[in-house]
């Protein structure tokens, strides 16, 4: 899709760096944002309405994310959002914000070239 030039936005839990890593790579550069949606692991149980996160500290879910599998935090994200201590509108500017300057940084450079 994004050969076709598309933007593709793709939320999930991505848990360990060298997938991070190799989704990156099958891009152009400056074309993958990682953005960090960074969530405490008790407010994630807290804001759980399914209580999943309670049945995975009981073993009724195993490799669950953070309580039976690990989460590698990403080291250098393009965007790393503290959901905990701002509110989600605020967050969405930021994203906002960064694609407006992304997008003008690379027509700059097109304009350039």
């Amino acid at each position: 899709m994004a050969d076709a030039g598309l933007i593709v936005l793709v939320s999930f839990i991505s848990p360990f760096r060298s997938e991070r890593r190799l989704a990156r790579e099958m891009l152009d550069v400056g074309d993958f944002i990682e953005i960090f949606v960074d969530t405490p692991l008790e407010v994630c149980a807290e804001r759980d309405p399914k209580g999943l996160y309670k049945r995975a500290r009981t073993g009724e879910i195993a490799n669950f994310t953070g309580i039976s599998s690990p989460y590698e935090e990403p080291e250098n994200p393009e965007i790393h959002l503290r959901t905990s201590e701002h509110e989600p509108f605020e967050l969405a500017n930021r994203i906002e914000d960064y694609l407006t300057r992304h997008e003008q940084e690379a027509q700059d450079d097109r304009d350039d070239a």
